[in-house]
């Protein structure tokens, strides 16, 4: 039995593959090495009926997440799930070879991640080549849940919201300026709660106000991780994670501005990738 994992900072997604039928998907927490210890990961398995059902089955587990950017991170990952699944071979990999795998296949293109984080690649078909983003959300993720979260409360701190939007934030969340603070400096995973912030952009979309934080954000993501590739323009450019499906058309707004064309959009790479590895007899 076969089990693939598609993990951001949120939540990860599983499916399983028997030799004949895919089902799933199974769901748990998101698993990033940068925040999480082996020994959560055994325990949250451990606390997952759906995982202990299939424990002893499960003989080959390809798990791809956030922050799988280096071997010493990505065997804090390993160990915890070579520990839950005694009788499998456990390969932990980045989330971008994921993202290539599920929108490229075996051609070649640039493949992009926008979710909680961000981060894009090259593929050439075989081999994944980065450059050098993957900063995390206090340096980086442009365009991302965690950069729109940030926006948005900064907007709002700084006094920028125009009153409706304002009294609408203070409506839906009653945060002060110490909450904010607290919530971001001192408590854990303050990424996945920036992230949160994207359900006020999805509530107020046609806002002008709203839409031009989006398409700011999406121009900055776009000038930075595909526009640095020098042939952006010749070659099919994939996004997924579900702050790129929901704002497609933003994304294609700047594609069109900056003359790229855009290729697959899609919210949780998980069936493509299951796919890929079932087409391969992998």
């Amino acid at each position: 039995m076969l089990l693939v994992a598609d993990s951001g900072s949120t939540k990860a997604d599983w499916l399983i593959y028997d030799g004949e039928n895919i089902t799933g998907p199974l769901h748990t927490m998101g698993f990033n090495p940068f925040f999480h210890s082996s020994e959560l990961v055994f325990d949250t398995m451990m606390n997952t009926p759906e995982m202990l059902e299939i424990r002893q089955k499960v003989k080959a587990v390809k798990f791809f997440g956030a922050g799988c950017s280096s071997a010493e991170r990505n065997e804090i990952i390993a160990a915890g799930l070579r520990k839950f699944f005694a009788h499998a071979d456990v390969l932990v990999e980045h989330d971008l070879l994921a993202c290539a795998l599920a929108t490229c296949g075996d051609q070649p293109g640039i493949s992009c991640i926008i979710g909680t984080g961000s981060n894009s690649c090259w593929f050439d078909g075989v081999d994944v080549h980065e450059r050098n983003y993957g900063l995390g959300y206090v340096l980086g993720d442009e365009g991302s849940g965690a950069w729109l979260g940030k926006k948005l409360l900064t907007y709002y701190l700084y006094g920028r919201l125009p009153k409706d939007l304002s009294e609408a934030f203070k409506t839906a969340y009653g945060l002060g300026k110490n909450d904010i603070i607290d919530r971001v400096y001192k408590e854990p995973n303050a990424n996945v709660w920036l992230a949160s912030f994207t359900r006020f952009y999805t509530a107020h979309y046609e806002h002008p106000v709203i839409r031009e934080l989006v398409r700011q954000s999406m121009r900055d993501f776009c000038e930075l991780y595909v526009c640095d590739y020098p042939n952006y323009k010749e070659t099919e450019v994939h996004f997924v994670g579900s702050v790129a499906f929901i704002f497609q058309r933003e994304l294609e707004e700047i594609a069109a501005e900056k003359g790229f064309r855009i290729g697959k959009v899609i919210k949780q790479p998980i069936d493509d990738l299951m796919a890929y590895f079932v087409r391969k007899g992998k």
